[in-house]
C-alpha cells in the first residue's frame, strides 16, 4: 500500500505542466534571470521595424498590404482555443495586425493632428506595463505618482497659476477632460445633484466651433444634449462672439436659468479657433447664477492649443531660436491666444496631440485643488488603505487608472523643456508658411484659412483655368453661387477620396508615394449661412497637417504635385463618365 501511494505522488497533474510552461512567458520578478519580456520586446520591435518602408520611395503605411483584412462578416464568431498557445506565436499574430496601419513617423503622413510619439514618452509608457502602477492611490503607485503630481505643477506654472494650490488628473482623452469639467461644474452649480440627480435644466455654453464631445459629455452625465447653447463665432477668426455670449448670459440670468459652465475652445482641429478667455471671464463674473446656485465654471478645451504656453517668457524681440520673420508673428499670436487660460478654472491637455506622445496621455488641469477634490470626494473604500498623502481614488471618475499616460506626458515635459516645444512647434509653422507661399503661386489653388496661425493648412483646388481667389470668394459670400459651391465641394471630396485611395495603393507621383492627407467637410460656413442650418452651405477643403518632425519643404512641394495630379484625374474620370453616358 505504501509503494502505491508513493507512485501516485510522483504523477504530476496536467495543470502544473501548463503552469510551468506559462512561467516562461511571464516577466521574471528577479534580477539577472533570462527574461522573456526583454527578449519578446526586442524581437517585436525588430519585427515592427521590418514593416517600415525603405527611406526613399516607401508608402506612408506599415507593411506591404494596405487593405483592410478583417473578416467583418465572420469575426464575431471567434471562440477561445482549447489548447494553450505560445507567447511567441501570439506576438507574431500581433505584428500582423499592424499591417497597413498609418505610419505616424513617415514624412508623408499629415492627415490630422496625429504626431509620432517621442522615444522618451514611448519607453516611459511601455515600462508602466511591466509593473503596472495603478495611480488610483499611493499604495499601488508609490513614487510613480510623481509623474501626475509634477505634471500638474508644471502645467499650472505655465498657465500662471499658483501651482501648490492646483492639481491635475490624467484621463481617457479630451472627452475625459470634457466630462471631468462638466462633472466638476455640475457639482459646483447644482450641489444636490450628486445624491438626488440632475433635476434642473442648467445650461452649458460653447461656441459654434466647440468639439462634438460636448454631446458625449452632456449625454453621459445625464444633463442632456438639449441643454447646450451655442454661441456665434466671428466670420474670419472663428472666435466666440462675446456680444452674443453676453446676450445669452443676460437672458439666462433674467429667466433664473443656471449656467453650469462656459467653455472656451482653444484651437480647433481645422479652423484653429481661439476664444477670448479674459473677455469671457469678465462676462461670466458680470452675470452670476441666480441665488441658490453655485458659481459658473469657466473651462478651456485646449487639447490642441495648450502647448503654445511653452513660449511663456520667450523673447520675441531678440528671437533666440531664430524663427523667420514670417513665422515669428504666428508664434506670438498663438501664445497670446493661449495664455488666456490663466483666467479659466480648468483646462485640458492632450500630450498625444501637440505633445508628441503616445495615446492616451490627456490631463485635466484644475486651478483650485481643494475645491475640486473636496466637491467630488466620495470617501474611502473598505479594501483600500491610504498609505500615502496622495489618493485620487477618492474623487476621480476612474478607479483603476494606469500610469501609462501620466508617465508619457511627464517624460515629454522633462525631455522637451521650453526650447524643445518651441523648436518643434515653430518648425511646423516654418513648413506651413513655405507651403502657403507655394499655394499662392498657383492661381487654381487657394489657402482658405490664411487668417489663422495654427498648424494646419486648408486649401481648395479648382478645375483648370478657374481663378481660385475669385471663385472662392463668390462661393463664400454670395448665395447666388451656392450651386457652384456644392459642385466644388463634391469636387474637393472626390480629390480627397482619390488621394486616400492612392495613399492606400502606394501610387507614386514623380517617383514618390502619395501622402496620407484628409479633407474637412465644414471647417467654415458661408457668410449667408451663419446659423449653420444649411449643411450644404459649408466649405470643404483638403487638409494638410504637417505634424511630423521629418517633414521638409521638399515634401511640401511633392504634396502639392500630388494634389494637382489628383485634381486632373478627377476631371479626366468625370469627362470619361460624361462621354460614356453620351
Amino acid at each position: 500500500m505504501r509503494s502505491v501511494l508513493k507512485l501516485k505522488k510522483k504523477v504530476s497533474p496536467p495543470w502544473k505542466k501548463y503552469r510551468s510552461d506559462m512561467l516562461k512567458s511571464f516577466p521574471s520578478p528577479y534580477r539577472g534571470e533570462n527574461d522573456s519580456l526583454a527578449d519578446g520586446i526586442s524581437d517585436a520591435i525588430r519585427e515592427l521595424d521590418r514593416l517600415k518602408p525603405e527611406k526613399t520611395g516607401g508608402a506612408a503605411f506599415l507593411g506591404t498590404n494596405s487593405k483592410l483584412t478583417i473578416p467583418f462578416d465572420t469575426i464575431k464568431n471567434s471562440k477561445l482555443n482549447q489548447k494553450m498557445n505560445s507567447s511567441e506565436n501570439v506576438i507574431k499574430q500581433v505584428i500582423k495586425l499592424f499591417e497597413g496601419l498609418p505610419n505616424w513617423g513617415h514624412p508623408l503622413t499629415m492627415n490630422n493632428v496625429n504626431p509620432q510619439g517621442n522615444s522618451a514618452a514611448i519607453v516611459a509608457a511601455i515600462l508602466t506595463e511591466v509593473f503596472a502602477p495603478n495611480i488610483l492611490e499611493g499604495e499601488y503607485a508609490w513614487n510613480t505618482h510623481q509623474a501626475e503630481l509634477e505634471s500638474g505643477g508644471i502645467l499650472a506654472n505655465l498657465a500662471g497659476w499658483e501651482a501648490a494650490k492646483s492639481g491635475c488628473v490624467y484621463t481617457y482623452g479630451g472627452s475625459g477632460c470634457w466630462t471631468y469639467h462638466l462633472k466638476y461644474a455640475l457639482t459646483r452649480v447644482l450641489p444636490d445633484s450628486r445624491k438626488k440627480g440632475i433635476r434642473t435644466d442648467a445650461k452649458v455654453i460653447c461656441s459654434q466651433q466647440a468639439h462634438y464631445t460636448m454631446l458625449n459629455s452632456t449625454d453621459w452625465t445625464g444633463l442632456g444634449m438639449d441643454n447646450i447653447i451655442l454661441i456665434k463665432t466671428d466670420r474670419d477668426t472663428n472666435a466666440m462672439d462675446t456680444r452674443h455670449l453676453e446676450e445669452v448670459l443676460k437672458k439666462c440670468q433674467t429667466e433664473k436659468i443656471p449656467v453650469v459652465s462656459v467653455v472656451c475652445t482653444m484651437a480647433t482641429t481645422d479652423a484653429n479657433a481661439y476664444d477670448p478667455v479674459e473677455a469671457v471671464r469678465k462676462l461670466v463674473d458680470k452675470y452670476p447664477n441666480p441665488e441658490g446656485y453655485g458659481k459658473t465654471l469657466l473651462y478651456c478645451d485646449s487639447v490642441i492649443g495648450w502647448s503654445w504656453i511653452a513660449f511663456k517668457n520667450y523673447n520675441f524681440k531678440s528671437n533666440p531660436l531664430g524663427f523667420s520673420e514670417e513665422v515669428l508673428p504666428y508664434i506670438e499670436k498663438n501664445y497670446n491666444a493661449i495664455k488666456g487660460i490663466f483666467f479659466a478654472d480648468a483646462f485640458a491637455v492632450d500630450f498625444h496631440k501637440t505633445g508628441f506622445s503616445p495615446y492616451i496621455s490627456s490631463v485635466f488641469v484644475y486651478k483650485n485643488a481643494l475645491e475640486f477634490e473636496t466637491l467630488l470626494s466620495r470617501g474611502t473604500s473598505a479594501y483600500l488603505q491610504s498609505r500615502s498623502p496622495y489618493n485620487p481614488m477618492n474623487y476621480t471618475l476612474e478607479v483603476s487608472r494606469a500610469a501609462t499616460g501620466s508617465m508619457a506626458g511627464w517624460a515629454t515635459l522633462k525631455f522637451f523643456g521650453h526650447e524643445g516645444f518651441q523648436s518643434v512647434l515653430g518648425g511646423i509653422l516654418e513648413n506651413k508658411v513655405y507651403l502657403q507661399n507655394q499655394i499662392s503661386e498657383n492661381s487654381e489653388m487657394i489657402c482658405v484659412n490664411p487668417f489663422d496661425y495654427g498648424l494646419v493648412t486648408l486649401l481648395r483646388i479648382y478645375p483648370k483655368d478657374v481663378n481660385a481667389q475669385l471663385q472662392f470668394h463668390r462661393e463664400l459670400k454670395d448665395p447666388i453661387h451656392k450651386s457652384e459651391l456644392v459642385k466644388h465641394n463634391q469636387f474637393t471630396e472626390s480629390i480627397g477620396n482619390l488621394l486616400f485611395e492612392w495613399f492606400r495603393s502606394g501610387k507614386k507621383i514623380n517617383g514618390h508615394c502619395t501622402p496620407y492627407l484628409s479633407f474637412t467637410t465644414g471647417f467654415r460656413c458661408t457668410e449667408y449661412n451663419r446659423d449653420q442650418k444649411d449643411n450644404k452651405a459649408m466649405l470643404y477643403a483638403i487638409k494638410l497637417f504637417p505634424m511630423n518632425v521629418y517633414i521638409t519643404p521638399e515634401i511640401m512641394d511633392h504634396v502639392l504635385d500630388c494634389i494637382v495630379a489628383a485634381r486632373d484625374e478627377v476631371i479626366s474620370n468625370s469627362d470619361m463618365r460624361t462621354h460614356e453616358k453620351k
